[in-house]
């Protein structure tokens, strides 16, 4: 049996989302994904629109997911070893970086295999962001005392 990992925010779901899991799905038996917990996302700089615990039922709920489950910390490699996963899906944009050339050689290293997906054109939780800010006035920060300024 052939456990495939990868992991994200899934804020506002997208169908870039829905092809990212789905495509995973059709090259492994078993498909796990981790989902940032909140603090993970804010130690990035950034806010999630959806809390975990939804984002979570969301994940959970996709029919190519076989389980969801919380993403702590940035250390995929361990979470390949500890879930058992054999591939390591990721976006393209990642593609021939020194930083993922050298997590190619570290999961080779453990047998793992990366797997990299393009992204869907056009279609990003940013853009989704941004759009609505601009259509409706909507920001993610609307509460924080400097956008009040």
């Amino acid at each position: 049996m052939v456990i495939g990992y990868t992991t994200g925010v899934y804020d506002l779901f997208h169908i870039g989302h829905l092809n990212l899991l789905k495509n995973a799905k059709g090259m492994c038996d078993k498909l796990v994904v981790g989902v940032t917990v909140d603090e993970l996302v804010e130690y990035k700089g950034k806010r999630p629109m959806i809390p975990f615990e939804d984002r979570i039922e969301i994940v959970r709920s996709i029919k190519y997911v076989d389980a969801a489950v919380p993403q702590y910390d940035m250390d995929k490699l361990s979470a390949c070893k500890k879930l058992g996963a054999k591939v390591l899906f990721v976006g393209d944009d990642w593609y021939a970086t020194d930083k993922w050339k050298e997590y190619e050689r570290e999961f080779e290293e453990n047998g793992i295999k990366i797997v990299y997906f393009p992204y869907t054109k056009g279609v990003s939780s940013t853009a989704i962001s941004n759009a609505l800010k601009s259509v409706r006035g909507w920001s993610l920060h609307s509460d924080d005392t400097e956008d009040k300024k």
